[in-house]
C-alpha cells in the first residue's frame, strides 16, 4: 500500500485530509512542522508528500528543497497564497502540483492519484536494478531483498546507491566521503567504515554468489555482482 505523507500545521485541515486520503486506500502518516516533516520522510520513504508551505521551524519551501537533495518522491504543495507567483515557485523548486486553499478534499485525493500516476509512468526499467535477489529502485530510493524491504538510514542508503550506481568499480574513503558525505564533511574517514558495516548487517542474508560489498586493503570499496 502507497504511503501519502501530510504535512500540515494545523490539526483540523491534516485530520480531514487524513480521513479522505485514507479513505482513498492510502497508509498516512502525519507531520505538523516542518523538522517533523523531514526526519517523517526520511524515516518512511513516503510515496507522496502533502507539504503545506506555511509551518512553524522550517517552511514547506526548506523541507521541498532537503526532499530534493535526495529524493524525486512526489510533492504536492499546500498553500492559503493564491499569487501566481507562489505557484512558480513552488513548481520552480521541484514540487509535482500545487493546491490553493481553501480545496475540496475530493480534489485533493483526485491530484494525489494523477501525480503518481505521472511519476509511474516517467519510470523506466533503467531505475530498478537487480543483483540476484537484492533489487534497487534508484528512483524511489528503496532497496528490497527478495519480497522484504530493507531499512537504511539516510546516509547509508546514499551511499550504497552511489556504490550501487557503479558496480564494480573502486571508491576510496576520500572519495566516498566527497561523494556521499560532501566536500565539507570534517569528521573521521572511519564513518564510511562504518556505514559500510550497517549496509551489510542489513544485507546478511545476501547470498554472497549474487553480490557483496568488498573491500579492498588500501584501497577502498567496490559494489561486486555477479559475473
Amino acid at each position: 500500500m502507497q504511503t501519502v505523507l501530510i504535512a500540515e500545521d494545523e490539526p483540523a485541515i491534516s485530520q480531514v485530509l487524513k480521513v479522505y486520503v485514507a479513505k482513498a486506500g492510502f497508509d498516512v502518516v502525519q507531520a505538523f512542522n516542518g523538522t517533523e516533516a523531514v526526519e517523517k520522510f526520511h524515516s518512511i520513504s513516503p510515496s507522496l508528500v502533502l507539504l503545506d508551505v506555511m509551518m512553524p521551524g522550517k517552511d514547506g519551501w526548506a523541507v521541498l528543497k532537503e526532499i530534493r537533495e535526495s529524493s524525486s518522491c512526489p510533492v504536492i504543495m499546500l498553500t492559503a497564497l493564491n499569487d501566481v507567483n507562489y505557484r512558480l515557485d513552488g513548481l520552480n523548486s521541484g514540487a509535482d502540483d500545487y493546491i490553493s486553499k481553501p480545496f475540496i478534499a475530493d480534489e485533493v485525493v483526485a491530484r494525489i492519484r494523477a501525480v503518481l500516476r505521472r511519476s509511474d509512468s516517467k519510470r523506466t526499467d533503467e531505475n530498478v536494478q537487480h543483483f540476484g535477489s537484492l533489487t534497487i529502485d534508484f528512483t524511489a530510493h528503496r532497496i528490497s531483498l527478495g519480497s522484504k524491504d530493507i531499512t537504511l538510514t539516510p546516509r547509508d542508503l546514499s551511499l550504497l546507491l552511489f556504490l550501487a550506481a557503479a558496480p564494480n568499480r573502486t571508491f576510496t574513503r576520500d572519495q566516498l566521503l566527497d561523494e556521499v558525505w560532501g566536500h565539507d564533511y570534517d569528521g573521521s574517514d572511519r564513518a564510511v567504515d562504518l556505514s559500510v558495516k550497517r549496509i551489510r548487517k542489513a544485507l546478511a542474508k545476501w547470498p554472497s554468489s549474487e553480490g557483496e560489498i568488498k573491500t579492498l586493503r588500501g584501497l577502498g570499496y567496490q559494489f561486486v555482482t555477479a559475473e
